[in-house]
């Protein structure tokens, strides 16, 4: 049984259907690539998932048990954490309560958080020194290993990472990916991501979302060599096989 099941999902803001009944599957242990360029829906599929979308049909299955339809709280206690595109980091907080702040949804006495939050660094080295900074003081690469230090504090059995490498300098987006490579020995990750060649680099399995529907699935090595991707990545339109 796969530990996040989406099957027929339609998302609609007003009268733009921003999902067409897009079906995908995580398995436990994986890293799963949503590939596509603006607009293809892979941000609304991860916020259908955390429940701050709400589906129009279809249905979300995590742990083989319908979570379509529940609000994020409710989600994120079930070990479902969102990390969500332009990091979000609280800019009057220090980095390590920002940090603090991912376990809101546990019940964990302070100073086992402070704890936890100190045992981030050894993951995120690169902003140790920064622990007793405020926020706004942080560059973007920095604010991202923030963000992601967060999503990891509540202790999700799955991790949605939303455009991780965005606005980032090369050398900052391949420390992100190497922290990636890291977080999936012990958390399964749904990763949506533009730069197609580093999100099929960490990947066990790879989607290709275009307008909103489901247009290619498959290894990543297969994906990489299909002229089709390189058409997604670029933006042209990507044909779907009959």
């Amino acid at each position: 049984m796969a530990l996040l099941e989406i099957n027929d999902l339609v998302v609609r803001y007003g009268e733009i259907e921003a999902l067409r009944g897009v079906s995908l599957k995580v398995d436990t242990g994986q890293v799963v690539t949503l590939l596509g360029s603006n607009g293809a829906g892979k941000s609304t599929t991860l916020r259908a998932i955390s429940g701050l979308a709400k589906p129009t049909s279809g249905d979300i299955l995590f742990e083989g048990k319908s979570i379509a339809g529940l609000g994020p709280e409710a989600i994120v206690r079930l070990g479902i954490s969102h990390v969500p595109e332009g990091r979000r980091v609280f800019p009057g907080l220090t980095v390590k309560e920002n940090i603090m702040l991912g376990a809101s949804n546990r019940r964990v006495a302070k100073a086992q958080l402070s704890r936890e939050a100190d045992g981030m660094f050894d993951l995120f080295p690169d902003i140790r020194a920064f622990s007793d900074k405020l926020g706004w003081t942080l560059s973007g690469g920095q604010l991202q290993m923030v963000a992601v230090a967060r999503g990891l504090m509540a202790k999700p059995r799955l991790l949605l990472l939303d455009e991780p490498s965005l606005g980032l300098a090369p050398v900052i987006v391949q420390t992100v990916f190497r922290i990636i490579g890291e977080i999936r020995k012990e958390t399964t990750v749904l990763l949506v991501e533009q730069n197609a060649r580093m999100g099929l680099s960490v990947a066990d399995y790879g989607y290709v979302l275009e307008t909103g529907r489901l247009a290619l699935g498959g290894k990543p090595d297969e994906l990489w060599s299909n002229e089709a991707i390189r058409a997604a990545y670029l933006g042209g339109h990507t044909k779907v096989s009959a």
